[in-house]
């Protein structure tokens, strides 16, 4: 394999991994009573049985048995406009006014009181996903293509309640990712189509990590909560191939597929809240959500007899995540929840890419939850997520240089049922 085709693969296996890291995908997204409020205290508020993912502490707070079934549609708009090029391409034909398809976020959890000491919850959701997603013939095409991650997080919880004041929970997980990238020759000189496929990578992967919850009462109506989760290792198994001539100068695969492995380490996550009862109506919430980004320093990517083909520092920075939200009892049946949160990037400035151009974010969130029976409630949160304009210059692997202004907004819209069996 030459050294331009290792390049390629290189270039490919960095989009697939990247993106998969970058905080904007980083999904808060695992309920829809915290949605509303721009998951302001979500590890000090007892909602409901999706404590489980966000602080298994507060099983404890929870009675009997309790069931919640979640779905979160995510609206992104992410649009590109070309500001420059150095190869005779139009700055215009790298205007894109959608790059990232629509997604659903499932989620569905269940606690139970063992005894009056004890609880155990379960869940299923995701903490990393994206898609992205452009056309074949983009003239942009080693720097573009398709963009997939989809991980699903079952984790299982068992909370201790020591005293009136403290409680403690350890939880293990499981994470199944998949990925896939995809990536198109682009504008070239070389007589070939722009179609052509020169990275095509599926592969997958399990891993496991653990995480620990505090919860802190310093009377009825005011309460602390800690939650950390550990870093989980995954090893992206699978298989890579193109479209491009197994003859030189290419050495190609020609649709020939190759085994190959991408490592990388899904982040560790902290978060510390506070909620308070103002008065018989109204409770103040705030979170301060820490994200161990510096976990994801160096990509290495492997292929099979032949080695490491791609090794890059991409210098990832820690990031945080600040939200302050409120909910207000409206009437014994409705509570309406509303919500601010700014959520850092951890993306160098150096490194931005146009597969998912990351940047910081402001959240504006409501939402609301109505009380069917004694047994059974419905919420409905929406958020409004606004992202900063960037200006940035992409190379890619044939030295072309892509010139970029772009801006990423996301609308998410949420529906739960929980139930207390």
């Amino acid at each position: 394999m030459n050294k331009v085709m290792a390049a390629l693969l290189g270039a490919g296996v960095l989009m697939a991994s990247t993106q998969s890291l970058a905080a904007a995908f980083q999904l808060a997204e695992q309920n829809v009573s915290g949605l509303g409020r721009a998951y302001a205290g979500e590890a000090s508020v007892a909602d409901d049985a999706s404590v489980v993912s966000r602080n298994p502490a507060l099983m404890s707070k929870l009675d009997g048995t309790q069931l919640s079934i979640a779905a979160m549609y995510v609206k992104p708009d992410v649009s590109l406009q070309g500001t420059s090029t150095n190869n005779g391409v139009p700055a215009s034909a790298l205007d894109n006014s959608s790059i990232a398809p629509s997604a659903v976020v499932p989620s569905a959890f269940i606690t139970t009181t063992v005894s009056d000491k004890w609880s155990i919850g379960a869940g299923m959701y995701s903490q990393f996903g994206l898609a992205t997603e452009f056309d074949d013939n983009y003239v942009a095409g080693q720097i573009a293509g398709e963009t997939e991650i989809v991980t699903i997080n079952t984790g299982v919880a068992a909370s201790y309640q020591v005293d009136e004041q403290w409680s403690l929970a350890f939880g293990l997980n499981h994470v199944y990712a998949d990925a896939k990238i995809i990536r198109n020759l682009g504008a070239n000189n070389l007589r070939v189509p722009s179609d052509t496929e020169v990275v095509n990578l599926e592969g997958d992967d399990s891993g496991f990590g653990w995480n620990i919850g505090v919860v802190y009462n310093i009377d009825a109506d005011n309460r602390f909560g800690f939650h950390y989760r550990s870093e989980t290792d995954i090893t992206f198994e699978g298989t890579f191939s193109n479209q491009l001539p197994a003859a030189a100068p290419f050495n190609g695969t020609a649709g020939k597929q190759l085994p190959g492995s991408v490592a990388i380490t899904l982040p560790a996550i902290a978060e510390v809240s506070g909620s308070h009862k103002l008065d018989t109506k109204s409770t103040l919430h705030y979170s301060i959500l820490w994200t161990g980004w510096n976990s994801f320093q160096t990509l290495s990517a492997q292929v099979d007899n032949v080695g490491t083909v791609f090794s890059k520092d991409e210098n990832f920075s820690n990031s945080l995540r600040y939200s302050v939200g409120a909910d207000y009892q409206w009437s014994e049946t409705l509570k309406l929840r509303a919500g601010f949160a700014y959520d850092e990037s951890p993306a160098d400035e150096q490194h931005m890419s146009i597969s998912i151009p990351d940047t910081d974010r402001t959240w504006y969130a409501f939402g609301a939850e109505y009380q069917l029976s004694k047994v059974a409630s419905i919420d409905v949160g929406v958020s409004i997520i606004r992202g900063k304009t960037q200006r940035f210059i992409e190379k890619d692997n044939a030295g072309s240089e892509w010139g970029f202004k772009s801006k990423g907004h996301a609308s998410v819209f949420g529906l739960q049922y929980n139930h207390t069996l």
